[in-house]
């Protein structure tokens, strides 16, 4: 694993740092001096990841300049605050947050001389090295120093933790049978890690900046939706090449950045939304395919002569607005969609490719994060809101508003079960209510309890185990931890240290699309 240590680098520069100074305000000359050997001279990365405003969105600029000052541990970040003045730092921190002069690319080529095999799935053994429940396992994201925690989901401990890529981003994604993890990285390396034998076994940089990734329900296809380039990349399951989909308008005149991409398994496609054209594309992966349209790109083929046919251009559903999120009804044919500015939420209906109802949900509606369950009778969806103090309840059959429930402060995640009889949500957006969970009854559509077991810290993104007995709240710090709860007591029951932990997955959820989890 000591290969993942080199990459995992906020700030990078060389390893023998030069001592010289150059002129404060040439920060071209500061960073080739310092910074280039890492992270590249276009500063799209090598060693160290890129340095580019969208790869740095989620830093602000006062703790960047804190990790040049002061260096990072753990990696080979060291400190130059000793090197370089007041001015020089500044200047070096402005210029990574400026848009290089030219788009930087990253085509065909540059994605396939990336790949690294560091292990040989095929003398790996095929069951697990840890005696566990392999369904109840829980994928641990810790953002505050880049690792990843496999978590035992019965014995609610530890099995293993290891390095990750800097700034994962979007949840991980599992094949169907739960042995390999897939993950993607703010900076496009996507990793392929075999959580039976703990061991890391291939990357690929598919892209410059990139949003999440979709593994196909036949655990055959790997979808990267990325920001930049402007591309959709499908790999196989080795995370070879298969194609690069430039992302434009049906007109090819305008590009766009792909906000986000999501396997819709009964439809064995991949969905995705587009950031600056209004249209969601379906891209089949089916192979049984007859319907295949004009236009095919081409067909391909798996390693050992395995053919199939597919990929096809993708299904364009025109849109009134564009989309940064979107939900899936439990069957897959219709999706809830909404941008980040306007105040409307549009349902699209997939088969007929086209919108079908409006829905006026107002604030932020995050409805990546959204859930459903039964309730008198009816499936209902509820969403969080990323701007207002509430949680939409939603009729996913005519559409109406059924109840929209106050919480404390705007929020991002919200999670169910189905064996449970309660929904939570955090309020991690509010700058007063961002220690609070609260808990809604899913019959009374109330909220009954309110959990603060940290005041003035961020408590958010709960999920639960496999049967619904515990859920599991990020206590989101760097000296942070997994606080677990008994699921109907709601009394905390056990504490777990971790590393500013943003996001947990449990793969029996995630793999069966439970309807409590998003997907």
């Amino acid at each position: 694993m000591h290969t993942l240590i080199h990459v995992i680098i906020l700030l990078g520069v060389s390893l023998f740092v030069s001592h010289a100074s150059a002129a404060p305000a040439d920060a071209t000359a500061l960073f080739a001096q310092h910074c280039a050997s890492c992270h590249g001279a276009d500063r799209l990365g090598a060693m160290g990841p890129a340095l580019l405003p969208d790869n740095l969105s989620r830093l602000r600029k006062k703790a960047a300049r804190e990790v040049v000052v002061n260096g990072r541990a753990a990696t080979q970040m060291p400190a130059f605050g000793a090197a370089l003045d007041d001015a020089q730092i500044d200047a070096l921190v402005a210029m990574i947050y400026q848009p290089t002069l030219t788009p930087p690319k990253w085509d065909v080529e540059q994605i396939v001389a990336s790949r690294i095999v560091h292990a040989d799935v095929a003398t790996l053994p095929a069951k697990a090295k840890f005696d566990a429940d392999l369904m109840n396992l829980f994928i641990v994201v810790e953002a505050g120093d880049h690792h990843v925690s496999i978590l035992d989901g019965d014995k609610l401990e530890r099995i293993h933790r290891f390095p990750s890529r800097f700034a994962l981003h979007g949840g991980p994604k599992f094949s169907p049978e739960g042995r390999f993890v897939y993950f993607a990285s703010r900076d496009g390396w996507v990793s392929k890690y075999d959580i039976w034998n703990l061991t890391l076994v291939a990357e690929v940089r598919a892209g410059i900046n990139t949003r999440n990734l979709a593994v196909s329900s036949d655990g055959k296809v790997v979808a990267v939706a990325n920001y930049l380039p402007h591309s959709l990349v499908l790999l196989d399951s080795d995370l070879n090449m298969i194609k690069v989909m430039d992302v434009t308008d049906k007109a090819g005149k305008t590009s766009s950045r792909v906000s986000a991409v999501y396997d819709a398994a009964p439809r064995k496609s991949f969905v995705a939304a587009l950031k600056d054209v209004p249209e969601v594309w379906e891209i089949s992966y089916d192979p049984t395919v007859e319907d295949i349209p004009v236009g095919l790109i081409h067909d391909f083929k798996y390693k050992e002569g395995a053919f199939l046919r597919g990929y096809l251009n993708p299904r364009r559903t025109p849109l009134d607005d564009i989309l940064d999120d979107f939900f899936f009804t439990q069957d897959y044919s219709e999706l809830i969609g909404a941008t980040r500015v306007g105040k409307k939420g549009q349902v699209v209906h997939l088969d007929v490719r086209k919108k079908i109802a409006d829905l006026d949900l107002g604030g932020m509606p995050h409805l990546g994060s959204g859930i459903t369950w039964e309730w008198q009778g009816r499936t209902v969806m509820a969403s969080p809101n990323l701007e207002d103090g509430k949680i939409t309840v939603i009729d996913v059959k005519d559409w109406s508003v059924v109840k929209e429930i106050k919480t404390l402060g705007p929020g991002f995640f919200m999670r169910s079960h189905e064996n449970s009889r309660y929904a939570w949500t955090d309020s991690m957006m509010s700058p007063t209510a961002r220690d609070t969970l609260q808990v809604i009854d899913k019959e009374t559509l109330e909220v009954v309890a309110q959990l603060k077991p940290e005041p003035g810290k961020t408590l958010a993104h709960i999920e639960f185990t496999r049967d619904g007995r515990y859920a599991i709240a990020s206590l989101w710090e760097d000296d942070g931890a997994l606080i677990i709860y008994d699921a109907v007591t709601l009394k905390e029951v056990k504490r777990l240290p971790a590393r500013r932990p943003v996001g947990k997955y449990n793969l029996h959820n995630k793999i069966t699309r439970s309807s409590g989890t998003s997907h």
